[in-house]
C-alpha cells in the first residue's frame, strides 16, 4: 500500500497553514459524496454547535471512507461547505481529532448561503486513494 505524498510548501508557494498545497498518490480513487451532521436515523446532531456537527460529519465521512477500504490517511482532498466561514476553526479542530498534523490533505473551504437543511451548518466531501494490492493490480 502507498501513502498519499503531501506538500506544504511547493517552491514559490507561500506555506499551507492547516493543510497541504499538493497531495497525490497512486491507486484506487473513492470520492465521498457530503455528509452532513446526520445520525444513522436521519436526525441532525449538534443543531447550532458547528463543533458537534463537524464531529459527526468526521465520524460520517470515517464510515463512509471504510466502507470503501479507506481511512483518513488515504484522503487527499476535502472540501469543507459552511454557512459561515467563522465556524472553520471549530471544522479544522475537529479534523485535527481524527487527521494527523503530517498527514493534512488539500482541502478548500467554501462559506454557501444554506445547506439542504436550515438547522445543518458543515458539509464535507472527500478525496481519498487508496494504494493498490497485488490482487488489486
Amino acid at each position: 500500500m502507498t501513502t498519499p505524498t503531501r506538500i506544504s510548501a511547493p517552491e514559490g508557494i507561500a506555506p499551507a497553514q492547516g493543510y497541504s498545497h499538493v497531495v497525490w498518490g497512486t491507486g484506487r480513487f473513492v470520492a465521498v459524496s457530503g455528509q452532513c451532521a446526520l445520525d444513522e436515523d436521519g436526525k441532525v446532531v449538534g443543531e447550532n454547535d458547528a463543533r458537534a456537527q463537524a464531529d459527526q460529519v468526521f465520524e460520517n465521512l470515517r464510515r463512509c471512507l471504510a466502507a470503501a477500504g479507506a481511512t483518513f490517511e488515504d484522503v487527499v482532498k476535502l472540501t469543507y461547505f459552511t454557512t459561515d466561514i467563522a465556524h472553520l476553526p471549530a471544522i479544522r479542530a475537529a479534523r485535527d481529532a481524527v487527521i494527523g498534523p503530517d498527514q493534512l490533505p488539500a482541502s478548500s473551504a467554501v462559506q454557501v448561503s444554506a445547506l439542504f437543511r436550515p438547522e445543518l451548518l458543515v458539509e464535507i466531501e472527500a478525496f481519498a486513494v487508496i494504494g493498490q494490492s497485488a490482487e488489486q493490480a
